[in-house]
């Protein structure tokens, strides 16, 4: 494994593990903080689809397969990371690895996020899927910070 197979962040979100766990398990929720609106419900399993709701991103569509969820402590899916070319056909590309784990901190939810698998992606993309994503989740863990703070 490359230094640049896997992306870590970790954030101290400040709100119950029940809260965040909402956040992350259910998919429109999911969608208003990560910016994207979802067909379908998360379950192990699902093939979810869905257009990405950031400006200058609107013509990308994400599509993710659910892999595990473990209430309240594991949240994980595959993905062709950084698949933002329209005219680009990523199906015979390895996936990458989300996987999102919860844990109990003093004043709230110890968040990690994890994305793996880039060493499996083809080198002429490699290094800017790793870029973009690496960027990507630095964005989203401050915005999920930003929704479960504003969340009821």
């Amino acid at each position: 494994m490359s230094a640049q197979d896997r992306i870590e962040k970790q954030i101290l979100l400040r709100a119950p593990r029940s809260r965040v766990w909402r956040a992350l398990a259910d998919a429109e929720s999911f969608g208003q903080w990560f910016g994207v609106k979802l067909e379908g419900s998360f379950a192990a399993g699902a093939r979810l689809r869905g257009k990405i709701t950031h400006p200058g991103y609107e013509h990308v569509v994400m599509e993710i397969t659910i892999e595990s969820m473990e209430p309240e402590r594991l949240f994980s899916w595959r993905w062709h990371p950084h698949a933002i070319d329209p005219n680009a056909d990523y199906s015979a590309e390895p996936t990458t690895l989300v996987t999102f784990e919860l844990a109990d901190a003093p004043d709230g939810t110890l968040l990690t996020v994890v994305e793996s698998g880039f060493d499996g992606i083809p080198l002429s993309r490699r290094l800017e899927a790793f870029r973009g994503n690496h960027q990507g989740w630095a964005i989203q863990v401050e915005a999920i910070k930003k929704y479960v703070g504003e969340a009821a």
